[in-house]
């Protein structure tokens, strides 16, 4: 035990002396908020990597490969079939260069997209900190047990990314996911083979499971594979965390190059996830993980790599570097939504003319007061997949149309946009309720709020459009559109 003490406190530490050595880098409202538009293709690579792998796929995407086998793989490929789209996105967000997506949305459509989007945004992006603190929570009681309740563990974890996040912004947050995402992919790569050999080989593991876990669509169908699928590729297609990183880099070509390590590293990382967590259910089919499958793949590192020497240092290793991703999710999702109070509120309505060192201590309040928010959700989560799903399905089906809308379709408008963004967050939040439940079939209302959402956001922006004002030369101009 002392030894995962050690590697976790020398985790701790080090991404602290990163965040401090940022800190005195960080003056102005753009050092903070997109790190002086200094990032070179290499860090972009690593923070967009760290901030997309998270407890949604090192928990939710784990949980589902304990359960369900391959068919996870859904969740992870609508990612990258996003990404595949993104490389012609990234050189235009770049262009465009501002600091937020409501600024996006406000320059291409009207103010009132602007606020609709900041709305959006907090719902979405303080859940997906939820689940982060869960994640880390877990963690911390499966180290400690008998000292570190689930509940406790998350207050901890709290503190731990509020204080990270609020250091030093955007430059802290990227420069520690190069840490974070150096040593996980080390973890993840190295744990893979030793765990296969351990539970036997890949033959064991296939004879141990259902053939169901070996099949593409499991034992879930199409359509329930669709509803991991399409979240998570629209999610990833309007992530304000990925622009902001892309108003970050040092050019439109450092912004590409990154989006094409960022595929690589995401296939492999999530792919190498899924298999660990289906070797783990050969591994431990029964038990304490069985009840919580969520938390798989840190058991394997506790339990499954836990002989003396090498095999054990690399299992504390793996649990470390489980945490550390959870930790550097935690901090881009928080810092986000914080730019959005502060960029797209505070500055823009409240405090036109405030000072760099006005701004700083704001964006600081911000980090702290949505921490404590997030940390309240986190209290209630029942299931990490759930969680995730529906965060990804507000953002999908309330901004993604219309951010793609403002790179790619000249004709949508901002009455369009607007009409968009507040039916998808309506029937996001409108289909978990009871008065679904009773009044629609259960064929149609126990499915995920994915289709009903999207399409609803998706028909009133071609709809609208098509019968209000196109959009004016000076909107599409940023845009490359004009």
């Amino acid at each position: 035990m002392n030894l995962y003490i050690a590697v976790l406190a020398i985790i701790v530490l080090t991404l602290l002396i990163v965040s401090l050595t940022r800190l005195s880098k960080t003056k102005t409202k753009a050092d903070y908020l997109v790190a002086g538009r200094s990032l070179p293709a290499f860090v972009l690579i690593f923070t967009l990597l760290s901030s997309w792998i998270g407890s949604g796929s090192l928990l939710g995407g784990a949980e589902n490969a304990y359960k369900h086998g391959f068919v996870a793989l859904w969740q992870g490929g609508g990612g990258w079939a996003g990404l595949l789209l993104i490389y012609f996105i990234a050189p235009r967000a770049r262009k465009f260069a501002q600091f937020t997506i409501p600024d996006l949305l406000e320059a291409r459509y009207n103010q009132t997209a602007r606020v609709l989007g900041v709305i959006a945004i907090l719902f979405t992006y303080t859940a997906i900190t939820s689940y982060q603190f869960v994640g880390g929570g877990d963690i911390l009681h499966l180290i400690f047990p008998t000292f570190i309740t689930p509940a406790f563990g998350q207050y901890i974890v709290a503190v731990f990314v509020i204080v990270f996040t609020m250091i030093a912004g955007m430059g802290s947050v990227a420069y520690m996911d190069v840490v974070i995402g150096l040593l996980a992919t080390f973890g993840l790569l190295a744990a893979l083979p030793v765990l296969v050999h351990e539970a036997g080989g890949w033959s064991a593991v296939h004879a141990a499971l259902p053939a169901t876990h070996f099949r593409p669509l499991g034992d879930l169908g199409f359509i329930r594979a669709m509803e991991f699928f399409l979240p998570t590729c629209l999610l990833l297609l309007g992530n304000q965390s990925m622009y902001q990183k892309f108003f970050s880099a040092k050019s439109e070509k450092a912004a590409s190059r990154a989006v094409v390590g960022w595929l690589i590293g995401t296939v492999i990382l999530e792919t190498v996830i899924v298999v660990i967590a289906i070797v783990g259910s050969a591994l431990f089919p029964t038990g304490e993980v069985s009840k919580a499958p969520r938390e798989i793949l840190a058991y394997c590192g506790l339990h499954g790599l836990n002989a003396d020497g090498p095999l054990r240092l690399l299992g504390a290793l793996l649990v470390g570097a489980i945490f550390a991703k959870i930790v550097s999710t935690a901090n881009n999702y928080l810092f986000s939504p914080a730019t959005n109070l502060v960029n797209d509120v505070f500055v823009r309505y409240l405090s036109p003319g405030a000072s760099n060192k006005r701004i700083l201590i704001v964006s600081r309040l911000m980090v702290v007061f949505l921490g404590i928010w997030a940390l309240y959700q986190s209290l209630h989560v029942q299931s990490v997949l759930k969680k995730s799903l529906y965060a990804y399905t507000i953002y999908a089906a309330a901004l993604t149309p219309v951010i793609l809308a403002a790179f790619f379709w000249k004709r949508a408008t901002a009455t369009a946009a607007v009409a968009s963004i507040a039916v998808g967050t309506f029937v996001t939040l409108f289909w978990d309720t009871p008065f679904v439940h009773h009044n629609i079939p259960p064929i149609i209302s126990d499915r995920d709020a994915i289709f009903p959402a999207l399409i609803a956001s998706v028909v009133c922006l071609l709809i609208v459009s098509f019968f209000t004002t196109p959009p004016t030369r000076a909107q599409l101009e940023p845009f490359g559109e004009a």
